[in-house]
């Protein structure tokens, strides 16, 4: 290796730079049996993020215009409860949000392909502390999904 290459590995990253040296990772889900492509593999961090904003301007809307009387009291105090509430149920009886149905993603734990309401409970807790959320693993889960047993998934 020679210099050049050493100083200009940081722009990859750590995991460019162990896949060259010779380390095989493989894909995205393949440690949890999961497919490459397709439908069943791992769902890609744009289309969570797009799935997001899709349900947090649901909830919005609902609590603008049903509930609250400014936008300001309807994003600060009822837009992330009843998002909470869009969580816990949606997820824990059809596996998938609206915004996650309209990007083609579901929710499903590892086991039993289905999540069950107490499941999605512990997973949407963990994903409003923020944290779990944003620390992700090499198969592109949250931690909130890993503690929860669960993944997202194209369908």
């Amino acid at each position: 290796m020679d210099n050049r290459q050493a100083m200009g590995s940081w722009l990859s990253g750590p995991r460019a730079a162990m896949e060259e040296a010779g380390a095989d990772f493989g894909y995205r889900g393949e440690q949890l049996g999961l497919p490459e492509e397709g439908p069943g593999s791992i769902a890609r961090p744009g289309r969570r993020l797009g799935a997001l904003a899709v349900d947090w301007g649901l909830c919005l809307l609902i609590a603008y215009g049903l509930i609250a009387d400014s936008y300001h009291q309807a994003a600060q105090v009822w837009a992330p409860l009843i998002l909470l509430v869009l969580l816990v149920l949606t997820l824990g009886t059809v596996g998938s949000t609206p915004g996650k149905r309209l990007f083609g993603l579901r929710v499903v734990a590892l086991e039993t392909r289905r999540v069950n309401p107490l499941r999605a409970l512990l997973r949407t807790a963990l994903f409003f502390l923020a944290i779990p959320a944003l620390v992700w693993d090499r198969d592109g889960r949250g931690l909130h999904d890993r503690l929860a047993g669960t993944v997202e998934v194209r369908i």
